[in-house]
Protein backbone atom coordinates (compact mmCIF):
# COMPACT_ATOMS: atom_id res chain seq x y z
CA UNK A 1 0.00 0.00 0.00
CA UNK A 2 1.14 3.61 -0.72
CA UNK A 3 0.52 6.55 1.53
CA UNK A 4 -2.93 7.34 0.11
CA UNK A 5 -3.99 3.58 -0.12
CA UNK A 6 -3.03 3.41 3.73
CA UNK A 7 -4.70 6.44 5.03
CA UNK A 8 -8.32 4.63 3.33
CA UNK A 9 -7.87 2.05 4.56
CA UNK A 10 -7.38 3.40 8.25
CA UNK A 11 -10.18 5.88 8.00
CA UNK A 12 -12.41 3.09 6.66
CA UNK A 13 -11.52 0.86 9.30
CA UNK A 14 -11.58 3.24 12.17
CA UNK A 15 -15.23 3.29 11.61
CA UNK A 16 -15.68 -0.55 10.57
CA UNK A 17 -13.96 -1.36 13.73
CA UNK A 18 -15.46 1.04 16.38
CA UNK A 19 -17.85 -1.81 18.08
CA UNK A 20 -16.50 -5.10 16.97
CA UNK A 21 -14.04 -6.89 19.47
CA UNK A 22 -10.27 -6.96 20.10
CA UNK A 23 -10.21 -10.03 18.86
CA UNK A 24 -11.67 -9.18 15.63
CA UNK A 25 -9.69 -6.43 14.69
CA UNK A 26 -6.60 -8.63 15.45
CA UNK A 27 -8.05 -11.10 12.75
CA UNK A 28 -8.56 -8.04 10.47
CA UNK A 29 -4.93 -7.44 10.96
CA UNK A 30 -3.39 -10.37 10.40
CA UNK A 31 -5.60 -11.25 7.58
CA UNK A 32 -4.77 -7.93 5.60
CA UNK A 33 -0.93 -7.97 6.73
CA UNK A 34 1.31 -10.49 6.42
CA UNK A 35 3.92 -7.83 7.72
CA UNK A 36 2.44 -7.30 11.35
CA UNK A 37 3.80 -7.11 14.22
CA UNK A 38 3.01 -6.29 18.16
CA UNK A 39 4.76 -4.19 20.19
CA UNK A 40 5.15 -5.29 23.77
CA UNK A 41 5.63 -3.83 27.22
CA UNK A 42 4.67 -6.33 29.14
CA UNK A 43 2.48 -4.59 30.63
CA UNK A 44 -1.57 -5.59 31.32
CA UNK A 45 -2.70 -4.50 28.10
CA UNK A 46 -0.09 -6.00 25.93
CA UNK A 47 0.46 -10.07 27.84
CA UNK A 48 -3.72 -9.73 26.92
CA UNK A 49 -2.56 -9.04 23.55
CA UNK A 50 0.30 -11.39 23.43
CA UNK A 51 -2.68 -13.85 24.66
CA UNK A 52 -5.31 -13.18 22.30
CA UNK A 53 -2.58 -12.58 19.33
CA UNK A 54 -1.25 -16.47 20.16
CA UNK A 55 -4.73 -17.89 19.43
CA UNK A 56 -5.36 -16.02 16.27
CA UNK A 57 -2.20 -15.76 14.34
CA UNK A 58 0.48 -17.37 16.74
CA UNK A 59 3.39 -16.90 13.87
CA UNK A 60 3.06 -13.09 14.00
CA UNK A 61 6.00 -11.18 15.19
CA UNK A 62 5.98 -9.40 18.73
CA UNK A 63 9.15 -7.43 19.62
CA UNK A 64 9.97 -5.24 22.76
CA UNK A 65 11.91 -2.55 22.96
CA UNK A 66 15.03 -3.53 25.86
CA UNK A 67 16.13 -0.35 27.02
CA UNK A 68 18.35 -2.01 29.37
CA UNK A 69 17.08 -0.27 31.98
CA UNK A 70 14.00 -2.24 32.73
CA UNK A 71 12.65 -3.85 36.22
CA UNK A 72 13.90 -7.07 36.81
CA UNK A 73 10.40 -8.39 37.43
CA UNK A 74 9.77 -7.26 33.48
CA UNK A 75 12.48 -9.39 32.08
CA UNK A 76 11.10 -12.42 34.11
CA UNK A 77 7.45 -11.29 32.92
CA UNK A 78 8.84 -12.05 29.21
CA UNK A 79 10.39 -15.32 29.88
CA UNK A 80 7.80 -16.59 31.71
CA UNK A 81 5.39 -15.62 28.48
CA UNK A 82 7.93 -16.68 26.37
CA UNK A 83 7.76 -20.47 28.01
CA UNK A 84 3.84 -20.89 28.08
CA UNK A 85 2.77 -19.78 24.56
CA UNK A 86 6.04 -21.07 22.74
CA UNK A 87 7.62 -17.22 22.02
CA UNK A 88 10.67 -15.71 20.49
CA UNK A 89 10.02 -12.31 21.49
CA UNK A 90 12.10 -10.18 19.40
CA UNK A 91 14.39 -7.96 21.07
CA UNK A 92 15.18 -4.61 20.10
CA UNK A 93 18.11 -2.69 21.73
CA UNK A 94 19.37 0.96 21.57
CA UNK A 95 22.25 1.99 19.33
CA UNK A 96 24.24 3.01 22.57
CA UNK A 97 24.92 0.75 25.89
CA UNK A 98 24.10 2.96 28.74
CA UNK A 99 27.91 3.21 29.12
CA UNK A 100 28.24 4.65 25.75
CA UNK A 101 25.43 7.04 26.95
CA UNK A 102 26.91 8.25 29.66
CA UNK A 103 30.04 8.71 27.91
CA UNK A 104 28.25 10.83 25.26
CA UNK A 105 25.44 12.19 27.12
CA UNK A 106 26.62 12.90 30.65
CA UNK A 107 26.00 10.62 33.56
CA UNK A 108 21.55 9.72 34.45
CA UNK A 109 20.46 11.49 31.46
CA UNK A 110 17.06 10.40 32.40
CA UNK A 111 17.34 12.83 35.17
CA UNK A 112 18.26 16.13 33.15
CA UNK A 113 17.01 15.35 30.02
CA UNK A 114 14.49 12.32 30.24
CA UNK A 115 13.23 13.39 26.51
CA UNK A 116 16.59 12.56 24.97
CA UNK A 117 16.89 9.34 27.23
CA UNK A 118 13.86 7.94 25.51
CA UNK A 119 14.60 9.08 22.09
CA UNK A 120 18.31 7.49 22.52
CA UNK A 121 16.67 4.33 24.40
CA UNK A 122 13.37 3.47 22.84
CA UNK A 123 11.98 6.22 19.76
CA UNK A 124 15.49 5.47 17.56
CA UNK A 125 14.42 1.62 17.97
CA UNK A 126 11.31 1.74 17.73
CA UNK A 127 11.84 3.68 13.75
CA UNK A 128 13.84 0.69 13.21
CA UNK A 129 11.89 -2.05 14.06
CA UNK A 130 8.85 -0.49 12.38
CA UNK A 131 10.65 0.26 9.27
CA UNK A 132 10.34 -3.37 8.78
CA UNK A 133 6.85 -3.90 8.79
CA UNK A 134 3.50 -2.07 6.76
CA UNK A 135 1.48 -2.29 10.32
CA UNK A 136 1.72 -2.79 14.02
CA UNK A 137 -0.61 -3.64 17.09
CA UNK A 138 -0.38 -1.68 20.34
CA UNK A 139 -2.04 -1.83 23.74
CA UNK A 140 -2.61 1.74 23.89
CA UNK A 141 -6.49 2.71 25.35
CA UNK A 142 -8.19 6.33 25.11
CA UNK A 143 -8.79 6.55 28.91
CA UNK A 144 -4.86 5.60 30.42
CA UNK A 145 -4.22 9.45 29.80
CA UNK A 146 -5.34 12.48 27.84
CA UNK A 147 -3.07 12.30 25.50
CA UNK A 148 -4.55 8.77 24.41
CA UNK A 149 -8.26 10.20 24.27
CA UNK A 150 -8.98 10.22 20.80
CA UNK A 151 -6.76 6.79 19.82
CA UNK A 152 -8.88 5.26 16.90
CA UNK A 153 -8.80 1.80 16.84
CA UNK A 154 -7.60 1.14 13.12
CA UNK A 155 -5.63 4.90 12.33
CA UNK A 156 -2.63 5.81 9.92
CA UNK A 157 0.63 6.45 12.37
CA UNK A 158 2.10 9.75 10.51
CA UNK A 159 5.07 9.24 12.63
CA UNK A 160 6.25 5.82 11.52
CA UNK A 161 4.50 5.51 8.01
CA UNK A 162 1.98 3.01 8.89
CA UNK A 163 -1.16 1.51 9.82
CA UNK A 164 -1.52 1.42 13.71
CA UNK A 165 -4.08 -1.20 15.06
CA UNK A 166 -5.45 -0.58 18.57
CA UNK A 167 -7.61 -3.16 19.40
CA UNK A 168 -8.06 -2.24 22.97
CA UNK A 169 -8.81 0.88 22.41
CA UNK A 170 -12.41 1.36 24.05
CA UNK A 171 -11.93 -1.06 26.91
CA UNK A 172 -11.29 -0.11 30.64
CA UNK A 173 -9.01 -1.16 32.98
CA UNK A 174 -11.47 -3.36 34.53
CA UNK A 175 -11.64 -5.35 30.91
CA UNK A 176 -7.75 -5.87 30.89
CA UNK A 177 -8.12 -7.72 34.35
CA UNK A 178 -10.91 -9.59 33.91
CA UNK A 179 -9.31 -10.55 30.70
CA UNK A 180 -6.53 -11.47 32.36
CA UNK A 181 -8.22 -12.93 35.93
CA UNK A 182 -10.82 -14.89 33.32
CA UNK A 183 -7.95 -16.26 30.91
CA UNK A 184 -5.42 -17.09 33.90
CA UNK A 185 -3.36 -14.83 31.72
CA UNK A 186 0.62 -14.04 33.17
CA UNK A 187 1.26 -10.68 33.91
CA UNK A 188 4.02 -8.33 35.30
CA UNK A 189 3.93 -8.89 39.20
CA UNK A 190 4.69 -5.53 39.69
CA UNK A 191 0.96 -4.73 39.25
CA UNK A 192 0.64 -6.07 42.52
CA UNK A 193 2.45 -3.40 43.81
CA UNK A 194 0.71 -0.37 42.95
CA UNK A 195 2.83 -0.07 39.46
CA UNK A 196 -0.18 0.53 36.82
CA UNK A 197 2.27 1.62 34.64
CA UNK A 198 5.36 0.13 33.95
CA UNK A 199 8.22 1.46 32.13
CA UNK A 200 12.45 2.25 32.71
CA UNK A 201 13.11 1.23 36.60
CA UNK A 202 14.98 4.67 36.74
CA UNK A 203 11.63 6.92 35.58
CA UNK A 204 8.64 5.11 37.29
CA UNK A 205 7.94 5.13 40.78
CA UNK A 206 4.50 3.37 42.66
CA UNK A 207 1.21 5.14 42.15
CA UNK A 208 -0.42 6.09 45.60
CA UNK A 209 -4.04 5.66 46.40
CA UNK A 210 -6.15 8.65 44.56
CA UNK A 211 -3.15 9.67 41.92
CA UNK A 212 -3.59 8.98 37.60
CA UNK A 213 -2.41 5.81 37.28
CA UNK A 214 0.31 7.29 35.10
CA UNK A 215 1.49 9.41 37.97
CA UNK A 216 4.24 6.97 38.05
CA UNK A 217 5.71 8.06 35.16
CA UNK A 218 8.47 10.74 34.70
CA UNK A 219 7.25 11.83 38.45
CA UNK A 220 8.78 15.38 38.87
CA UNK A 221 8.83 16.29 35.35
CA UNK A 222 6.53 17.50 32.67
CA UNK A 223 6.59 14.69 30.60
CA UNK A 224 3.38 11.90 29.97
CA UNK A 225 4.85 10.18 26.80
CA UNK A 226 7.78 8.35 25.68
CA UNK A 227 7.49 9.45 22.30
CA UNK A 228 6.28 6.19 20.56
CA UNK A 229 2.63 7.01 20.72
CA UNK A 230 1.53 10.30 18.99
Amino acid sequence: MNLLEKEAFATEGATRFENESPEAIIAYAAEKFQSLTLACSFGAEDVVLVDMLHRISPKTDIFYLDTDFHFKETYETRDRLAERYGIQFVQVKPKLTPEEQAEAHGDELWKREPNACCNIRKVDSLIHILGQYEAWITGVRRDQAPTRANTKKVEYDYKFGLVKFNPLASWTSEDVWNYIRDNNVIYNPLHDQNYPSIGCHYCTRQVMPGEDPRAGRWAGSEKTECGLHK
